[in-house]
């Protein structure tokens, strides 16, 4: 187990920004979760589970409590035949998706360009190009309010669209089962499941600022569009129509590439990133009468 006091998060973050952590932890076992829950409790102090920092705004004040990093057994791949297989949630998504492309399963193929972890993904129900993480899952595996470790069916985990109960919840997650259909089912092979792939990787290459630290998607998808666009849900339509593509508050820009995401261009502080979604928001409001919903986790204290 490795602890560190007052590490600043702006190494452990996609936008490469947020004050410190009054204490790290990289929790390699159990034994290292429970200690350092133990840890939090002893100290008054609240706890965060981190998975690649991919969806996270840290404040520049840092954060008065303990960050998580799951690492070691909570990394791990069980395959358990015929496209069964248990997945520890600090295993990158990428790594297991593409793990499972290799074996010829399909059903999250198209999610190895998502930079997070497992976990992160099930705790949003992660998706994108038509696959969700949650429509493969069948059982995840927690850690309890309690203490206690228990094993959920996936019909009880409220999956939606980026929502889960684990969101409101205090679960921890520490592993997640799923099964996948083999690809020739459908009449694919691996080599089709390894096109759709690249296809998918192209497309974000060429719609997203990938060179610029980001937190992907910095709005929900709307379900419903404005009046005069009942059938337009993506929020960057709106944000691009509003005039905002390139706006800039401080060192945080809305990207010039794809409107709903913002980009640290150098030298953005956490609060200049907030602000600017909020911005965002207002303006948007103010044209369409649209409410635009952050994706984004803000962690620690904001002006």
């Amino acid at each position: 187990m490795v602890v560190l006091e007052n590490e600043p998060m702006s190494a452990h973050t996609s936008f490469k920004v947020g004050g410190p952590a009054r204490y790290f932890v990289k929790a390699e076992c159990m034994g290292d979760l429970k200690n350092t829950l133990s840890l939090a409790r002893e100290k008054g102090l609240p706890y965060f589970i981190l998975g690649n920092g991919t969806n996270l705004l840290v404040s520049d004040r840092g954060y008065e409590g303990v960050v998580i990093s799951l690492a070691g057994e909570f990394s791990e791949i069980v395959d358990l035949g015929s496209g069964k297989f248990k997945v520890g949630a600090g295993t990158p998504l990428g790594r297991f998706a593409r793990h499972t492309l290799k074996q010829g399963y399909a059903g999250i193929h198209k999610l190895a360009g998502i930079p997070g972890t497992l976990g992160g993904a099930v705790y949003m129900n992660a998706g994108a190009y038509g696959q969700e993480i949650g429509s493969c899952c069948t059982q995840v595996t927690v850690l309890d309010n309690d203490g206690s470790i228990r094993e959920l069916p996936a019909e009880d985990c409220g999956f939606g669209y980026r929502q889960s109960r684990f969101k409101d919840c205090g679960e921890i997650i520490l592993a997640v089962a799923f099964q996948l259909q083999e690809a020739a089912s459908s009449g694919k092979t691996v080599a089709d499941l390894e096109t759709e792939l690249a296809e998918c990787m192209a497309k974000r290459k060429a719609t997203q600022p990938l060179n610029m630290p980001n937190a992907g998607s910095t709005f929900k998808r709307l379900e419903v569009g404005a009046a005069a666009t009942p059938t337009q849900v993506a929020p960057g339509y709106y944000i691009e129509q509003a005039g905002l593509k390139g706006y800039r508050i401080g060192g945080a820009q809305v990207s010039i590439l794809h409107a709903n995401f913002i980009v640290n261009v150098g030298s953005a502080t956490a609060q200049d990133i907030k602000n600017l979604s909020e911005y965002v928001q207002s303006k948007v409001t103010e044209k369409f009468g649209i409410t635009l919903q952050r994706e984004i986790i803000l962690l620690g204290k904001f002006e």
